[in-house]
């Protein structure tokens, strides 16, 4: 068969360009399993979106995903991306008070406001203007490539019903991360915990209750466990964001960075529209598969705001020493979701 000249140089610039292309391996990492929503939407909308982002570029990615705990564990995450263990992973910055303290404004500041999406762009808003905040990411040599999530408006789960504030007293609550201050001044003791534990803490009867949120209460299955659900307003929290290698970062291309990029801001907008309208629907079953929603929630809501030890406070003492900008950080977040709209229980940058 005669090749004709135009077809032989298709077929020249075809295999030139697919022995060009540079395939580059990526190691993407969370401590938590893929059935909770943060997971499933890297799984579900980062990594496609990456990839297409790529398409007609000389790059493939080759995407090794290490989840629940295969490479690092919850918490652990940072540590991995730092040190190369991992080229990317979606962090949360709930675990990491000591080296984000100041991504972790929301957990000081409870009782702000029930919309992830609010809390989420509110942070991130206040990331972009206050340089500490991105040096902080550069510090723990990680790069901040976005995607920030949110996590819905945590309830208060436990094995017995709540009426009053008085009810807690000497009530060993399982927290996560910075939200054990959510008990100072409320006579129930926190302890340290988080997702992946809180199940087997309650049943063996470690955990007299714990601090949760309804779309991961449920796959967990807490209801089964600590059925009492009360509504207390402690808030969503911004929870993290995706971070990589700053050295591997570094020497990539800057398609690769770019679709990076991308593929962070597709997976923050799917995460949070797909958090709003599961929060309801994880509410209603939770109470399908034996939960009780506390009716006295709202009437408890001012009661535990107002005994609650400010846990500001401590939090900007601590990081002044540190020579941190905690009260800029304080009141930059409260101005921004008091802009889009939240109002308060308690005016944190006010006291």
């Amino acid at each position: 068969m005669r090749i004709l000249p135009a077809a032989l140089a298709a077929l020249l610039a075809t295999t030139t360009m697919a022995v060009q292309a540079k395939t580059i391996t990526v190691t993407l990492v969370n401590g938590h399993p893929p059935v909770f929503r943060w997971v499933k939407h890297l799984q579900e909308t980062f990594v496609p979106a990456v990839n297409k982002a790529l398409e007609g570029s000389d790059i493939r990615i080759e995407w090794k995903q290490q989840y629940g705990g295969s490479l690092a564990k919850v918490g652990e995450e940072l540590e991995a991306a730092q040190d190369g263990v991992a080229d990317v992973a979606l962090v949360p910055t709930i675990f990491e008070p000591a080296k984000l303290p100041l991504q972790n404004v929301t957990y000081y500041t409870p009782f702000v406001s029930t919309d992830p999406g609010v809390v989420t762009h509110a942070v991130q808003e206040v990331q972009s203007k206050i340089p500490a905040m991105a040096k902080a990411w550069e510090a723990n040599d990680v790069v901040y490539i976005g995607g920030g999530f949110g996590l819905d408006d945590y309830l208060l789960f436990t094995k017995f019903p709540v009426k009053s504030v008085a009810d807690l007293k000497g009530r060993k609550i399982g927290t996560p991360g910075p939200s054990i201050n959510w008990m100072k001044g409320t006579g129930a003791v926190g302890v340290a915990g988080n997702l992946t534990e809180y199940y087997n803490s309650l049943q063996t009867g470690l955990y007299d209750g714990v601090v949760t949120f309804a779309t991961a209460a449920l796959p967990a299955k807490i209801q089964e466990v600590a059925p009492y659900i009360t509504q207390v307003g402690y808030g969503a929290q911004y929870s993290g964001g995706i971070a990589a290698n700053k050295d591997w970062y570094d020497a990539q291309p800057e398609a690769l960075k770019k679709a990076l990029k991308t593929g962070a801001q597709a997976f923050e907008k799917a995460y949070t529209d797909d958090l709003r309208k599961a929060t309801q629907a994880a509410l209603d079953e939770l109470v399908a598969k034996g939960g009780k929603l506390n009716p006295d929630s709202a009437a408890l809501r001012g009661a535990y705001a107002k005994v609650l030890e400010d846990p500001t406070k401590g939090w900007i003492a601590e990081l002044q020493k540190q020579k941190l900008p905690a009260k800029q950080v304080l009141d930059a977040y409260m101005k921004e979701v008091r802009a889009a709209g939240a109002k308060p229980v308690r005016d944190w940058d006010r006291n």
